[in-house]
């Protein structure tokens, strides 16, 4: 699948395919709309460790380093959390192939949950307010409503296990409970605080990129009218739906570029971005109200798209008969996509 690659000598964002082999992970580099047919690189995965989540770069949350038993660094971009824990999942798998003991230890720590000895909730609290190697405060919006001083659960998640306080996600998230029972942090908004009310204890805290949370005396939430929230940030408030990397042919240059997007409803838009750059806003979108999306035949090249490319095409025509080509890994994935937009037209 496609992830963005940060360069060795340029430290620069680019994105490449990714073909993960039992010893190897293969990458290449997309020309034209179609993958090239020798790899761009290689990353040997003997003596290789792996750090997931990796919060060495603020501004991307989902990365996975790979640091191969030469001592280079590799770090590598998902667009989701589920999809940076399946690819670390199977990276991992890979790495210990040859050694079962190994992977029969990462089982049992995963399924086992311990607090460290000589580590208390009062001082993960601190180092939690910590301004350089703490958790991240954002502003965020929910439900028309803006909160400052928050993070997700995601976040917090991904911080207790970077920080070693826990070793897998389920034994972070008992964590965050017992900070939130603790009336150390508090969950804001309705995502989060609709799950307290919930039976189950292991459901109160959410593993969630869209539940908000602050620490318990942080200042009470800055609220804003639905009214009063600017239509940009109104239409990327909507529940997100499907997120994955495609790559779209341009309007002008008819080039083909790898673009990170996010499908939300209510309201119902599609987004693009581009994953190469720094700033997470996107580079473009369009309203699916009146749009008509279909797949495109993968025997020739179809009108009004230019280039070698893949196949695995579909097409979107908004209602100003504005149309995009976007094309897909596969056509199982072309089929996801098309019916996870139609509902939304």
């Amino acid at each position: 699948g496609f992830l963005p690659l940060q360069g060795h000598i340029v430290r620069n964002w680019k994105v490449r395919w990714f073909v993960l082999l039992q010893d190897k992970l293969l990458y290449y580099k997309i020309e034209g709309g179609k993958k090239e047919p020798s790899p761009k690189g290689r990353i040997l995965l003997d003596g290789c460790t792996i750090t997931c989540p990796c919060l060495e770069y603020e501004n991307r949350p989902l990365l996975i380093k790979l640091k191969t038993k030469t001592n280079t660094d590799y770090f590598l971009e998902c667009c989701s959390r589920e999809e940076r824990d399946s690819w670390a999942l199977d990276i991992t798998g890979a790495i210990h192939a040859g050694h079962p003991v190994q992977v029969q230890e990462l089982h049992r720590m995963k399924n086992s949950f311990k607090l460290l000895e000589n580590i208390s909730l009062h001082d993960i609290v601190e180092r939690m307010y910590n301004s350089s190697t703490g958790i991240k405060l954002t502003r965020n919006l929910d439900q028309g409503n803006r909160y400052k001083e928050t993070f997700t659960g995601s976040a917090l998640v991904d911080w207790l296990i970077s920080n070693s306080f826990a070793v897998s996600r389920f034994e972070a998230v008992t964590l965050a409970s017992m900070l939130m029972d603790e009336n150390f942090i508090r969950p804001v908004g309705v995502r989060s605080t609709e799950a307290t009310r919930s039976s189950d204890p292991s459901e109160k805290f959410l593993d969630d990129s869209t539940a908000l949370y602050m620490f318990a005396e942080s200042s009470k939430k800055n609220t804003s009218s639905k009214e009063e929230v600017q239509f940009n940030i109104s239409e990327l408030s909507g529940t997100i739906v499907k997120q994955g990397f495609l790559v779209k042919q341009g309007h002008k240059r008819k080039n083909w570029k790898v673009r990170k997007f996010v499908l939300r409803a209510d309201p119902a838009f599609l987004h693009y971005y581009d994953p190469t750059k720094e700033e997470n806003k996107p580079v473009g979108g369009f309203s699916l109200r009146g749009c008509l999306v279909s797949a495109l035949e993968d025997n020739g090249v179809p009108a009004g798209v230019k280039g070698n490319v893949q196949g695995n095409l579909f097409k979107i025509i908004t209602k100003n008969d504005i149309h995009y080509y976007i094309q897909a890994s596969s056509k199982a994935e072309r089929v996801q996509w098309i019916e996870a937009i139609k509902p939304l037209t």
